[in-house]
């Protein structure tokens, strides 16, 4: 890491990333011009940047965002999202903390079950919904699901990105993640409810005005085509099941999404024009451009620099190492997204497992999978269910500030990924 390449690539990523901070343009503008410096100054090529998915932009995760706003969009018409909203308010008699309790509770078990950019994609619409009936301020329920998708991911395979490569590089299983993670991951959220009732105090005034004439809506009347929403409804039961059954049908979740969207669109009678303008293209932008720029840190050498100077810290001290693991890989996926973190970082995890003599289940993968996974939650570049989430609050003119989301995120991230760390000492260590 000592050519001029290497600097200049920290030097182009350092600027670009405080410009996304301190929001002087906006944050796309920032990613497309960083990843347009990257190409300039060599730090990157076309077939790296274009072609190789370690390295550049991850199509999977741009096309699975694309197939989802397509079918989101499709629902969006049917008024499903105005029923859900007046559905989960009545439920929670109108209190703003129940509200969020619920949306809280909803969106980490879908993003266990599904993926949590799925999940955000279908819980933000119904969110910025309940706010507006309530006169509630949208960002901080924007934010809680946010948190809570990025913990519920944690607990399964399919439930974040970072959870598939690992499993993919050691071998792990859906029942491995369950059995390791999940109990963790439940108790996190446990947690989480009870910051969100700390953090967002100042949000949960309740209007007695807004909360009667809720209450006397009938939310079968929000429905505005009931043909098409059954045509919806079908064909996102079949991506879910999709996702679900990944390991066995061995379909990519972004080919799943594309094959959904293209399957509505041309079963319903839905303006394909209309639909595709529902879509967050200014978000997929943002995420190309963040992919380059990150490809460019890989292909220069200075991620595997740092990597490796965490491995020669690490040696053969299995808990000093895992700690460092997991406190490292939480802090680096707070500042670079955690998909190309955790690719570069699975081989490095792998040579020391087996430098160890451990295998599929060891410790460390662990240690990675929670640093990723928790250490999404402190920046609002983390993980990619947070960009998805401010564009869409932007979208909105709701719009979420980059230090509005990391406050809340960075205490949030602090203190899950301390209970992490007592609960990996205790079982893997402690009590082993």
């Amino acid at each position: 890491m000592n050519d001029w390449h290497s600097w200049a690539t920290i030097a182009v990523f350092t600027g670009a990333y405080a410009l996304i901070i301190t929001e002087k343009i906006h944050r796309t503008a920032a990613a497309l011009g960083g990843a347009g410096l990257m190409l300039a100054i060599g730090a990157t090529d076309d077939v790296s940047a274009f072609y190789l998915q370690d390295r550049g932009i991850d199509w999977n995760v741009i096309f699975l965002l694309l197939g989802m706003m397509v079918i989101v969009g499709v629902l969006k018409k049917t008024g499903m999202f105005e029923y859900l909203a007046i559905w989960a308010v009545k439920r929670a008699r109108a209190k703003p903390f129940r509200v969020m309790v619920m949306f809280v509770v909803i969106t980490a078990v879908a993003s266990a079950l599904l993926d949590n950019v799925t999940t955000v994609l279908l819980i933000a619409p119904v969110t910025l919904l309940v706010c507006e009936r309530l006169a509630l301020p949208v960002a901080p329920f924007l934010i809680a699901e946010v948190l809570a998708s990025n913990i519920g991911g944690t607990a399964t395979l399919v439930g974040d990105p970072p959870n598939i490569i690992i499993a993919s590089r050691a071998g792990l299983t859906f029942n491995d993640f369950l059995v390791h993670l999940a109990p963790l991951s439940a108790f996190l959220i446990v947690v989480l409810i009870a910051l969100c009732r700390f953090l967002f105090r100042a949000s949960f005034a309740y209007d007695e005005d807004r909360a009667e004439e809720v209450m006397a809506l009938e939310e079968r009347e929000a429905i505005r085509d009931h043909r098409l929403l059954w045509q919806g409804l079908a064909v996102l039961v079949l991506v879910v099941a999709g996702f679900v059954l990944h390991p066995v049908l061995h379909y990519e979740p972004s080919v799943v999404a594309l094959l959904g969207a293209g399957l509505l669109v041309a079963v319903s009678s839905v303006d394909t024009a209309d639909v595709l303008a529902e879509v967050e293209w200014s978000t997929l932008a943002f995420f190309a451009g963040l992919f380059v720029m990150v490809g460019a840190l890989i292909d220069t050498g200075v991620i595997r620099a740092v990597s490796e100077v965490l491995a020669d810290a690490i040696g053969d001290n299995e808990l000093g190492g895992t700690m460092l693991m997991l406190g490292a890989s939480a802090v680096l996926s707070g500042i670079i997204d955690n998909i190309p973190y955790v690719a570069t970082m699975a081989p490095i995890t792998g040579d020391l497992v087996e430098a160890m003599g451990g295998g599929a289940g060891h410790v460390m993968w662990w240690a990675l999978a929670l640093g990723a996974d928790l250490g999404g939650n402190a920046t609002a570049i983390g993980a990619s269910a947070n960009v998805v989430v401010l564009g869409i609050a932007e979208r909105n003119r709701t719009p979420i500030s980059f230090w509005q989301f990391t406050r809340y995120g960075l205490v949030v991230t602090v203190v899950t990924v301390a209970i992490s760390a007592a609960y990996v000492w205790l079982r893997y260590f402690a009590l082993a």
